[in-house]
């Protein structure tokens, strides 16, 4: 039997993942997360693999995990917040530590799931601090795949566009800055998990792009969405420095913002990222957008689940 552990194994790849892969009775998956409430949803929806909640930032007994592993799959991730400590310790010292636990067990292959952001022209926390877990991983000298997926979505989605339909829903309009016409590369995250248990079975090197193969404007990015689920909120335009300062004076009631400013930067920077033709590389398929997003927003099991901030 292969044990895999999965680090960030409560968040949207992870939830994802383990829903695609606890079928295979050859893998026995063992799942590390430190947030506390969708570490307990993840124990809800697969009480047959182990779950253990752990700061991996901080030493402690979680490093015995790795023990006899066979595969490790790095997901954790800092993704929003305005304090570079969080990016710091979640995104780098958290890294450095697994990447000793892996070599002090003698784990012989790692996935390593980076971000098309370091690939950007965006200047940020998020980008520089996953850069550098990028390069701790490529100088650890263990067998890596590194998969840099653009922005995905998908069941569990708790920020990005999972959070963007539930606001979209409950709202009586939706702002979209400035013109919208910002390209997206969507990526669903089961086409993207696919990619991942591929790169296990084979255990394959080196870094791919996975980009999402359609190219669509965020606001017609959007209006999908808003086909999706149904919602009624009209979709509307707002100068960009409005809906700037609209974020800053959220920021001031919430310190763990869904969508900062920075973030509202990195979404009008205008990036376009490579597609590669992934899904004969790794033998998957690509979902079309609008099924991908049907799936994501009217699965009767998952769909309904938001994972907390």
């Amino acid at each position: 039997m292969t044990r895999i552990v999965v680090t960030g194994a409560a968040g949207l790849v992870g939830q994802n993942l383990i829903a695609r892969l606890k079928s295979d009775s050859g893998l026995r998956i063992v799942g590390i997360d430190k947030h506390h409430a969708n570490t307990r949803a993840l124990r809800r929806l697969h009480p047959e693999i182990e779950v253990i909640e752990a700061d991996l930032s901080v030493a402690g007994p979680w490093v015995t995990a790795f023990q006899e592993a066979d595969a490790v799959i790095q997901l954790h991730a800092q993704i929003g917040g305005l304090d570079w400590r969080e990016f710091e310790a979640n995104n780098i010292l958290a890294t450095e530590k697994v990447l000793a636990a892996m070599a002090a067990a003698q784990v012989p292959y790692l996935v390593h799931v980076s971000s098309s952001v370091v690939n950007s022209m965006a200047v940020d926390f998020y980008t520089e601090s996953k850069k550098a877990q990028e390069k701790l991983v490529v100088e650890s000298g263990i067998p890596h795949a590194i998969l840099r997926p653009t922005l995905m979505f998908g069941w569990f989605d708790r920020k990005h566009l999972g959070w963007l339909a539930r606001f979209m829903k409950r709202m009586p309009v939706f702002p979209i800055p400035g013109s919208g016409r910002y390209m997206r590369q969507p990526l669903f995250v089961l086409d993207f998990c696919d990619v991942i248990a591929a790169c296990l079975r084979a255990g394959k090197q080196g870094a791919w792009n996975i980009s999402g193969q359609e190219k669509i404007d965020y606001i017609d990015l959007m209006r999908a969405v808003k086909r999706a689920t149904g919602a009624r909120a009209p979709i509307i335009n707002i100068p960009y420095g409005l809906f700037r300062l609209l974020l800053q004076a959220y920021a001031l009631l919430d310190r763990n913002p869904p969508f900062t400013t920075t973030q509202l930067e990195a979404l009008v920077t205008p990036d376009s990222f490579e597609i590669i033709d992934w899904p004969a590389i790794f033998g998957v398929q690509s979902t079309p957008l609008d099924e991908a997003l049907r799936t994501t927003f009217n699965d009767p099991t998952y769909a309904p689940i938001a994972l907390e901030f």
